[in-house]
């Protein structure tokens, strides 16, 4: 039970991915959402640039989405250990770039969904950055730690906080 308590935020993120994946959120079905709202909101644009504007929108997404599934897939790895490892990280960006070429996978079957490379590699990167701002944290964490003034115990020793 501590294990999928522990790994369903990561299940779940995948399901949500995988819903994604659906012809529901084909390009043209998003473009007819986005493009109008883009529109509304810069109406002096150039239909161009508003279709670029979705395209780039559209790959953002998919950054983000392998980004927290990043995290989370970390999160169930560590099990509420308060350390971190490279293997962890490494393999949390194994896992992301294995889920994102089974993604896109299963987009080759779905009518108005294409299978990209580009798309697989798009999404370890947000995986990848993903594992990098959470080393950043950590290292910061252990810097401020460290950093924390020493405090004499009632025994005089001195400790830290």
């Amino acid at each position: 039970m501590r294990r999928l308590r522990l790994w369903w935020p990561a299940l779940a993120w995948a399901a949500v991915i995988f819903c994604f994946s659906s012809g529901i959120f084909t390009s043209d079905n998003t473009a007819k959402v986005i493009i109008p709202v883009l529109h509304w909101a810069l109406p002096s644009l150039a239909h161009e640039t508003l279709l670029l504007l979705h395209a780039l929108i559209r790959k953002t997404g998919h950054f983000v989405e392998y980004f927290v599934l990043s995290l989370l897939i970390l999160r169930g790895l560590r099990a509420g250990r308060k350390e971190a490892h490279l293997s962890w990280a490494l393999l949390a960006v194994l896992l992301v770039a294995g889920y994102a070429a089974l993604d896109e996978f299963h987009q080759s079957f779905v009518p108005g969904r294409t299978a990209a490379l580009a798309d697989v590699l798009l999404d370890t990167t947000g995986g990848v950055a993903a594992q990098l701002l959470a080393a950043l944290f950590f290292l910061l964490g252990e810097v401020r730690r460290k950093r924390q003034p020493m405090v004499a115990d009632a025994g005089g020793a001195a400790s830290q906080d």
